[in-house]
């Protein structure tokens, strides 16, 4: 994963460690206090946000105990991991930029392309000026590669 996915990732579990584990655990001391647990709504939704929590920490920890981060700015050359690429569509000549990332940080909204999507395997060693044809569900899509920057 990316320096900036693991940061992300960190962020979050840190969130989650020290604002929202203490604050459910509150919420839940709070809905004790209202007396017949069997029929407190506020108690049942807090214990049900507690698990939520506990499962997303461990979640968190596993990913992050297991994280591999790479430097993309370190690297060069045809389209690997970490690269930013652009590309332009053969038929619509619309550019667009992507940068090829982990699993745990591929957001399509963000231009963080899963690096196990189709397309981002049809780039894996690509080189700037290369076309590339893509399997989609839309159909089959032809782009050209543009441009490579490791970031």
């Amino acid at each position: 994963m990316t320096r900036s996915g693991f940061a992300a990732l960190d962020d979050e579990l840190k969130q989650l460690k020290s604002v929202e584990r203490p604050a459910v655990i509150r919420a839940i001391a709070e809905a004790r206090e209202h007396g017949d647990l069997s029929e407190n709504a506020e108690y049942h939704a807090a214990r049900e946000k507690q698990s939520f929590i506990e499962g997303r920490v461990k979640e968190l920890e596993a990913v992050i105990s297991l994280a591999e981060v790479i430097d993309p700015s370190k690297l060069s050359g045809a389209v690997k991991f970490g690269a930013t690429v652009t590309l332009v569509d053969e038929d619509t000549d619309e550019e667009k930029t992507y940068q090829i990332v982990g699993e745990t940080e591929a957001d399509i909204e963000r231009n963080l392309l899963n690096i196990r999507s189709p397309l981002a395997r049809a780039l894996i060693g690509k080189e700037e000026g290369d076309s590339v044809e893509v399997k989609t569900p839309g159909g089959q899509r032809s782009y050209e590669v543009l441009k490579i920057v490791y970031i």
